[in-house]
């Protein structure tokens, strides 16, 4: 551990010299979890993330953060990691950033998170341009989830061992590109965004070995439309891919992914809203593919699923009652394209031609009695009863509260 405080000192003391603001956050996370015949168990997590910021001459600025997580979960486990850690420079209507920055495409399906490199933005009147360029393979994979293929899933499963911290730490190997481009309002009527992504997979050397290379592009649209106290949100990605092995023809494939936020202002004395999201992703199928995020996350609270070969329909309420105190609840139900794609489903089915998968609801308790504060209780239960894949499996069951004290 004395390694990592020390690079934590290299990164840090060089802006901490120039009087940077400085900022800490600490959370304690505790769940208890029942996953259908397995027995209850336990889960405790930590973070403590100190980070430093300093501008310069209001044109540049750096910032850098990182952060240690404690946990417990049949056994002690503690990682490192480097956080958001950036330079950026202004200029009129252009913005350059270069280090670990946050990246997510207009509909935040296909890439998510922060990556190492570079993004350089224009701002006129056609609107915002942008373009960058970024590397996956010094990410921890534990959060970065990059598990596009096979031998990506197999390197994810590998538990983190200090003592091969090169061999078991690091994301998967791949280069990201991006364009995108931003309209704030197109004749006063609707927000417009658009990308081209494209990832390049690189993996190391194995000798001996048939390594097959995954590489693919995404063509993403977006469009938020306002009517009144409601607000449309609607897109699709396109996704083509390569899968090419040594001395075999290269599988071209294509993929497609779409989703629809529907998000309603309440008209109640005190904030809230109802909101209905429904996720598309395409399966295995005679003439599609698997659509396979970069970040290929999982989703759901309790149920976990990720997107290839998989939907959701979901239905969610939020109020907040007083600025210190609020509430919300939420009820998704899954379903899978094919038995191909890589879901995740943690329950064995019954039958290899069902698609649904069942349906879960979870509630969950905000207060935050200070602004640095915050007090975060939630729960739930997912009920395989409520769909034909696995109906007799008993539900999954999870409660969880999470404590974040933040200093500025």
């Amino acid at each position: 551990m004395k390694k990592y405080l020390i690079l934590s000192l290299i990164i840090f003391l060089p802006v901490a010299a120039n009087a940077a603001d400085f900022s800490l956050l600490t959370s304690q996370y505790i769940a208890a979890e029942k996953k259908g015949e397995d027995e209850l168990s336990f889960e405790y997590q930590a973070n403590v993330l100190p980070g430093f910021a300093r501008i310069f001459n209001d044109s540049c600025g750096i910032y850098a953060s990182a952060g240690i997580t404690l946990g417990w979960k049949d056994e002690f486990t503690w990682a490192p990691e480097l956080l958001r850690t950036e330079f950026t420079w202004l200029n009129n209507n252009m913005t350059f950033r270069f280090g670990r920055i946050n990246y997510s495409d207009p509909l935040g399906l296909t890439v998510s998170g922060l990556f190492d490199g570079l993004q350089f933005s224009h701002t006129s009147t056609a609107g915002t341009f942008s373009i960058g360029a970024w590397y996956t393979g010094f990410l921890y994979k534990k959060t970065s989830y990059i598990v596009m293929n096979e031998r990506d899933l197999k390197a994810f499963n590998v538990p983190f061992n200090h003592e091969e911290f090169m061999d078991t730490y690091f994301s998967s190997r791949r280069l990201l590109m991006s364009f995108d481009w931003r309209h704030p309002s197109i004749a006063d009527l609707f927000q417009l965004s658009a990308a081209v992504t494209a990832q390049i997979d690189l993996p190391k050397s194995e000798p001996d070995t048939m390594t097959e290379k995954f590489h693919s592009q995404y063509y993403t649209l977006k469009a938020v439309v306002p009517i009144k106290s409601i607000d449309i949100e609607l897109g699709g990605s396109l996704e083509t891919s390569q899968k090419i092995k040594p001395d075999v023809d290269t599988e071209n494939g294509i993929a497609f992914a779409g989703i629809i936020n529907i998000f309603y202002k309440l008209p109640s004395k005190f904030s809230s809203g109802l909101s209905l999201t429904c996720r598309f992703a395409s399966g295995e199928a005679d003439k599609l593919s698997a659509y396979v995020p970069l970040s290929n996350r999982f989703y759901g609270n309790i149920f976990k699923i990720r997107m290839p070969g998989s939907s959701l329909i979901n239905f969610g309420y939020t109020a907040l009652f007083v600025p210190q105190f609020g509430v919300s609840f939420a009820v998704s139900h899954f379903l899978r394209h094919d038995l191909v794609s890589y879901t995740a489903y943690p329950l064995e089915t019954e039958s290899t031609k069902k698609r649904s998968l069942g349906t879960e609801f979870v509630t969950r308790l905000v207060w935050s009695p200070f602004s640095d504060l915050q007090f975060n209780l939630g729960g739930g239960v997912f009920l395989p009863i409520l769909g034909n894949a696995a109906p007799t499996a008993k539900p999954l069951w999870l409660g969880e509260f999470t404590l974040t004290f933040a200093v500025y």
